[in-house]
């Protein structure tokens, strides 16, 4: 049954894409397809009933994040929002994309009376329900929004949500600028070029033709959005990504766009639309001036592992159960976790020394 009921929500899906293409005169910015695969409401990858979280394939998921594979990940950063929240003298923290809810689980445990008021932005109704089952207990300290209020202070955070924010792709043909699209060819979705004004920030000197790059303007703006908003506070975000230089490297000519579905990763956004997760690694140099722009100030840029270590998960570890170490240790080598993912953290109208960031800030390289 649950079977069918997938096939049911793919195949609605993809007549949503199919009208979305004829209304854009059948080629559609990728993005906007983006945008349909996986937040099309009930439908999309991460609004319909189906996504499921967990540690392997077997369970139903595609994919482990940080909080699903550890606990410590989330008492570890509970010391650095705690710091933010003293110093700005705030009692709020704002979570933008929380998932199965684990990680606010963790930190409004940890976090306990500092915090009075966690609230969960996020677009997907059937996760809000399962975060509504897993944080039940804490009642009325959690609430719910769609959007972001005119004005608010907090301490707000986002991990792995920036890499799902739809993306524009620009190819270089070696004599001028591309934006690709979806176009549907025989009941096939297939990728489109056409010229256009769109420039990436950063274009190498030796850039070879035949080379693909995204564009994260969605990004940009929810940055943007969030600092015209926010009047006091700070932001943290963690997710995979890299710096300027690194991002546009020509060992990713192809691009960084990837798909995850049982714990496989894949190249083909266009395939299984809706049944699998599609990401862009984060161009943290873009995001620093877009945050930069936005009235933040940039206090620090690390890698997962030296920020989970400056906020003292080594200490947290002391007495834990072998496998519990075992799974934490993920977070924190260069082959898993520990240097593909960063940190990048932010304030507005107040200002301080993230202890995160004490040791191997990055923020030279942006």
């Amino acid at each position: 049954m649950a079977g069918d009921a997938s096939a049911s929500v793919s195949t609605a899906l993809v007549r949503l894409v199919r009208r979305a293409i004829a209304d854009h005169g059948g080629w559609l910015p990728f993005d906007r397809y983006m945008a349909l695969a996986l937040y099309a409401p009930g439908l999309g990858y991460y609004t319909n009933p189906g996504r499921t979280f967990g540690l392997m394939p077997g369970g139903g998921s595609d994919f482990v994040t940080a909080p699903e594979l550890s606990p410590f990940f989330g008492r570890a950063l509970a010391r650095q929002l705690a710091q933010a929240l003293e110093t700005c003298g705030l009692d709020e923290v704002w979570e933008f994309g929380a998932g199965s809810g684990a990680l606010a689980e963790t930190l409004l445990e940890a976090l306990g009376p500092r915090v009075r008021r966690y609230a969960i932005v996020d677009l997907s109704g059937a996760l809000r329900d399962r975060q509504r089952a897993r944080l039940e207990r804490f009642g009325d300290r959690v609430s719910w929004l769609d959007a972001l209020p005119d004005s608010f202070s907090a301490v707000a955070l986002g991990n792995e949500v920036l890499d799902a924010m739809p993306v524009q792709l620009l190819h270089w043909d070696g004599a001028r600028w591309l934006e690709r699209g979806v176009t549907d060819v025989h009941g096939a979705f297939v990728f489109a070029d056409r010229p256009t004004a769109l420039r990436p920030p950063f274009v190498p000197d030796d850039l070879e033709p035949g080379t693909t790059t995204e564009l994260h303007a969605q990004a940009g703006a929810f940055v943007a959005t969030l600092g015209a908003r926010l009047v006091r506070g700070a932001a943290f975000f963690v997710d995979y990504g890299f710096p300027e230089a690194e991002y546009h490297h020509a060992q990713r000519r192809g691009g960084t766009l990837m798909c995850h579905r049982g714990h496989r990763v894949d190249t083909d956004p266009l395939e299984g639309v809706g049944t699998k997760d599609i990401t862009a690694h984060v161009d943290f140099t873009a995001l620093a001036l877009a945050a930069q722009d936005a009235g933040f100030d940039v206090l620090g840029y690390t890698s997962q592992a030296r920020f989970l270590v400056n906020c003292g998960i080594l200490d947290l570890l002391r007495g834990a159960a072998i496998a519990e170490t075992a799974h934490a240790q993920k977070l924190l080598a260069e082959h898993e976790m520990g240097e593909l993912f960063k940190v990048l953290a932010l304030a507005k109208g107040c200002t301080f020394e993230p202890i995160g960031f004490t040791s191997g800030d990055r923020r030279h390289r942006l």
